[in-house]
């Protein structure tokens, strides 16, 4: 009798146990999804919490938009702040805190009209002198901006930035409560695109006087965006609030958005599939084909507007006045090989520095049509040229950001240079914030991971970068032909003489070669069935403002 007992004990606890997988099954289907129906027997029916947790890469510099310089950094801040201008999901600049404008027939004087409506996170009205502060500010070199350079279109302000003028002396002004007059040393194109970027982002003048440089804090930053910040918990997460008094709050969906510091990428795609994430910020390398096979429909695969590149430390040895030993490595990576078989999300050797941008033709030295044996066999030549040999090797270090991606990729071309030159390497990486400071001092750097995201569909956006004088050359790079050539594209208003200025200093680049192209960029990610509104963007633009979260 006690044996059929057990039997009836465990047929009962197997039925219980087939009864609570059914009623899991009812909520989660197979690898946590959803087994009812996204987005509800409508498809469009909405969840009942508007949350969305975004993967973010690293820990943010700041969140002071005049300080930072980064993609973390960037998307936070297109969230908490607003602009003149926007940018639209096909990269179009639309209306963002001013409805309208008129440009003057020359091309100098740009008159905005502010929206009535548009109010700080505390209540207070945006006006015309929020702006005038707040350019005055990105472009004052007492707030130590490094992106202030972007802001140069504007009348007097490289004068200001060197500390030659003040800032009162840059051509912004106030004309009334909701006129703004912004008036340019020169016509500049894509000056609509330059307003839309964080350097241009206003900050609430009265907090920063009272609070100085903590001001970016919880508790204490006003914000004029969709979102205001609610917390901020350093190598863990930052939480914002849907901003009640965004002028066009009633069109905002998600009510929090939470980002994640993640820096390894295979652990974002771990806590992506354990239902931790909503979206990724990237995507490990390795596991691509894994996510093709398992994750199709949500993985997204799309152009972007950048370059990843390799940095060279030009001031000091061993590259300071070797151009041949730079071109030497610059040959002896087999860029088809990395981006087929190492990255392989569809990215593109890049031989040039500028991507496809509009009204430009891209640039490439006479070895992009060569085979990779014949680079292989100038780059030992050059190589030999420039003092080194398999018996006396050149040693370097490579510097990168914590990424396991950025690793990834260092080891392959570390073995490249080695295969092809016996060049020794150290492979050195940083958390994000140190990793910057270590580039910018240029007491150590020999070799060092970057990338560049234009900032503006432009080929300026990129070539600015390299100028002697701007904060973010890394390289330390001072060409004076290079230089002269931006000047005059910047004060040329014919556009096909402009980019025949411009793809003349693409050409000086490469011929000097401070630095070396790897591929270009696109976006990979993966994204939820259930956010909705999401779009692909040139530039990477993905504002929680558009999104929103399905019933599931």
């Amino acid at each position: 009798m006690i044996a059929p007992l057990r039997v009836l004990r465990c047929l009962a606890l197997v039925a219980v146990a087939v009864t609570l997988m059914a009623a899991c099954g009812s909520a989660d289907g197979p690898g946590g999804r959803a087994a009812v129906p996204i987005g509800g027997e409508s498809g469009s029916e909405l969840a009942e919490r508007q949350v969305l947790r975004r993967g973010n890469g690293a820990e943010p510099q700041s969140l002071d938009p005049h300080k930072s310089e980064g993609v973390p950094e960037s998307n936070l801040q297109r969230d908490l702040y607003e602009g003149l201008t926007s940018s639209g999901a096909d990269g179009e600049i639309v209306p963002g805190v001013a409805e309208s404008w008129e440009i003057s027939e020359d091309g100098l004087l740009y008159t905005f009209r502010l929206r009535d409506n548009a109010r700080w996170s505390n209540g207070d009205p945006v006006t015309a002198a929020d702006f005038e502060y707040s350019l005055r500010r990105s472009v004052d070199p007492a707030t130590l901006s490094n992106y202030g350079i972007i802001l140069h279109p504007i009348l007097n302000a490289a004068d200001v930035i060197a500390g030659a003028l003040p800032p009162e002396e840059l051509g912004v002004r106030a004309v009334d409560t909701l006129t703004l007059e912004i008036t340019l040393g020169a016509p500049t194109p894509y000056f609509l695109g330059v307003l839309a970027h964080s350097a241009a982002f206003p900050v609430h003048r009265a907090t920063v006087e009272t609070y100085g440089d903590r001001w970016a804090r919880p508790g204490r930053l006003v914000s004029n965006g969709a979102f205001q910040l609610e917390d901020w918990v350093v190598q863990s997460h930052i939480h914002l609030l849907r901003n009640p008094h965004y002028w066009d709050a009633d069109t905002v969906r998600l009510d929090e958005v939470w980002y994640y510091p993640i820096e390894n990428q295979s652990t974002e795609l771990q806590r992506y599939r354990a239902n931790e994430l909503d979206m990724t910020y990237d995507l490990p390398f390795r596991q691509l084909r894994w996510i093709r096979d398992n994750l199709p429909d949500e993985l997204v695969i799309s152009d972007y507007l950048g370059v990843y590149y390799y940095g060279l430390n030009v001031t000091r040895e061993p590259f300071q006045d070797n151009p041949a030993l730079r071109q030497a490595l610059y040959l002896a990576i087999n860029r088809e090989r990395l981006t087929s078989q190492v990255t392989g999300a569809g990215e593109i050797p890049a031989y040039g520095y500028v991507p496809a941008v509009r009204g430009y033709v891209q640039q490439t030295p006479e070895w992009a049509t060569w085979t990779q044996a014949e680079r292989e066999a100038e780059a030992r030549q050059l190589y030999a040229e420039a003092g080194y040999s398999v018996e006396e090797p050149l040693r370097l270090q490579i510097l990168y950001n914590t990424h396991e991606n950025h690793r990834t990729i260092a080891v392959a071309i570390s073995s490249m240079w080695n295969e092809v030159l016996g060049i020794q390497t150290e492979l050195v990486n940083e958390e994000w914030k140190v990793y910057l400071e270590t580039r910018r001092s240029k007491q150590t750097t020999q070799v060092f991971r970057a990338g560049w995201i234009g900032d503006y569909n432009d080929a300026f956006s990129f070539a600015e970068l390299m100028h002697s004088t701007s904060a973010m050359n890394d390289s330390g790079w001072d060409h004076a032909p290079y230089d002269a050539l931006l000047a005059r594209a910047a004060a040329e208003r014919d556009p096909a003489q402009r980019a025949d200025y411009l793809q003349a200093a693409e050409r000086e680049l490469l011929r000097e070669m401070p630095l070396i192209p790897v591929y270009f960029y696109v976006t990979k990610r993966v994204v939820k069935p259930w956010v909705g509104g999401y779009r692909p963007h040139i530039q990477d633009y993905i504002y929680s403002r558009d999104l929103y979260i399905l019933k599931h």
